[in-house]
């Protein structure tokens, strides 16, 4: 069973860890904490948002963050999502994320949670369905620069 805690520095390394290369780890990040390979400072980035790590009862198994965009209390959005290589396939991205919607819902109070992906990162994008997110149309799609390549950015969102 998975369970979420909020984040401890301590975790750092171990999430830094998963991102075993460059590709994978601008995927989940957009390069917002920098270039890769990060280091713990760089991870530290993190400390300014609601962060969590999912655990079971052998280790941690995920990390994901929540903020308000644009300082709205009904929205949260979901970021920085990253399950430990190990694990994915079988499910557990899909539970923590549900995890997540349970408490930006239910304990938090918002009304609509939304999150980014892009859309060369298809496991994750089919994940979050699997969770319950749907796609959303917007009239301008966020781009970033990445390894030389322009990554299109699909949008998302669970509403209550």
């Amino acid at each position: 069973m998975i369970r979420l805690r909020p984040y401890k520095k301590e975790d750092a390394d171990t999430i830094i860890s998963w991102s075993q290369d460059e590709r994978a780890f601008y995927q989940w990040s957009a390069g917002v904490m920098g270039d890769y390979p990060i280091t713990q400072e760089e991870f530290g980035f993190v400390d300014s948002l609601i962060a969590f790590t999912a655990f079971d009862e052998d280790k941690t198994i995920g990390f994901f963050t929540l903020r308000n965009p644009g300082g709205n209390i009904d929205e949260l959005r979901i970021g920085f999502v990253i399950l430990n290589p190990e694990l994915r396939g079988h499910g557990k991205g899909k539970e923590m994320l549900k995890l997540a919607l349970k408490y930006a819902f239910e304990i938090y109070g918002a009304k609509r949670v939304s999150l980014g992906v892009f859309e060369n990162n298809e496991p994750a994008y089919y994940c979050y369905k699997a969770a319950g997110f749907e796609d959303v149309a917007v009239d301008e799609i966020e781009t970033y620069q990445v390894l030389n390549e322009e990554w299109r950015c699909k949008e998302m969102v669970v509403e209550r």
